[in-house]
This record gives C-alpha cells, sequence and structure tokens, in this order.
C-alpha cells in the first residue's frame, strides 16, 4: 500500500478516534449533569452504539496502520518516541475498555430507572465517577500520542 495513503487513513482514523471519543463524552457528561433518567438513557445506549461504530474501528485501524507506516518507513520500532506512543495508546486503551462496560452498564440502569419512575441510584453514579476519572488518562494519553507522532521527539 502506498505510504501517503496508509499515512491519510491514519490521520482519519485518529481523528475519528479523538473526535467520537472527545464528542460523546460531552454528551454523555452534560446529559448527566442535568440528571435527565429519559435523556440519560437514550445518550448512554447512543454513545455505546456510536463506540462499536466509530471509535472500535478506529481504535483498530490505528495501530494497523501505524505499524504498516513505521515498517514502509524504515523507522527504528524501538524508537524512543515510538515506544512512548505504545505505552501511551495501550493506557488509553486499558482506560476505554472499562470505560465501554461502564457505558453500557449506565444505559441499563438509567433504563431501568426510567420504566419504573424512579431515581437514578447510589451505582449509577458511583459508576459515572469511575468513568469520569478513567477519562482523563485515555484522553491526555492520546493528546500525548498525536504529539508524539507530529514531534518525533528524541526522549531517551
Amino acid at each position: 500500500m502506498d505510504y501517503l495513503l496508509l499515512k491519510t487513513l491514519h490521520v482519519l482514523s485518529a481523528t475519528v478516534l479523538f473526535g467520537t471519543g472527545l464528542g460523546t463524552a460531552f454528551h454523555m457528561w452534560v446529559t448527566h449533569r442535568r440528571g435527565d433518567v429519559r435523556a440519560i438513557a437514550v445518550t448512554a445506549a447512543n454513545v455505546v452504539q456510536a463506540d462499536f461504530l466509530f471509535t472500535t474501528p478506529a481504535g483498530i485501524v490505528q495501530p494497523v496502520s501505524g505499524f504498516a507506516m513505521m515498517w514502509l518507513a524504515g523507522f527504528d520500532p524501538l524508537a524512543p518516541w515510538l515506544v512512548a506512543s505504545y505505552a501511551l495508546y495501550a493506557l488509553a486503551g486499558l482506560c476505554w475498555l472499562p470505560v465501554v462496560a461502564i457505558q453500557l452498564r449506565v444505559a441499563r440502569i438509567a433504563q431501568r430507572a426510567d420504566r419504573d419512575g424512579v431515581a437514578l441510584p447510589a451505582g449509577y453514579h458511583a459508576a459515572m465517577r469511575a468513568w469520569f476519572w478513567l477519562g482523563w488518562p485515555a484522553f491526555l494519553g492520546l493528546i500525548a500520542v498525536f504529539w508524539l507522532m507530529v514531534a518525533k521527539p528524541a526522549l531517551w
């Protein structure tokens, strides 16, 4: 495959990965803060669907296209900026996997509360706190990966 085409695919998938993550996180958080149980149920279900349709494929394309570009360009796979990128991408992924499980749980809890006409239980609020705090390392990690990919600094 042509390097320029691969790089375009890599940049587009990075944009989808980061943009979908940021957009869905914003929507989920704002809806959560408003406290409308029905809106929370719908939003959480939509966020899970967006993760399935956009985030997951982009998250798979990123390392595949990245390794292919590394090989085509002749980069040392153990170059410090690449090793740091691997670690930060893995950190983001390790935070994202439980976030998806939390989003599924939140959607179920909110759907049940909406159906039964009751307030959201303490378990919902605990799940949202975990969701919030797991999002930060993933978000900051991906920003750092963007910088590493662009700057390719000599780290050590």
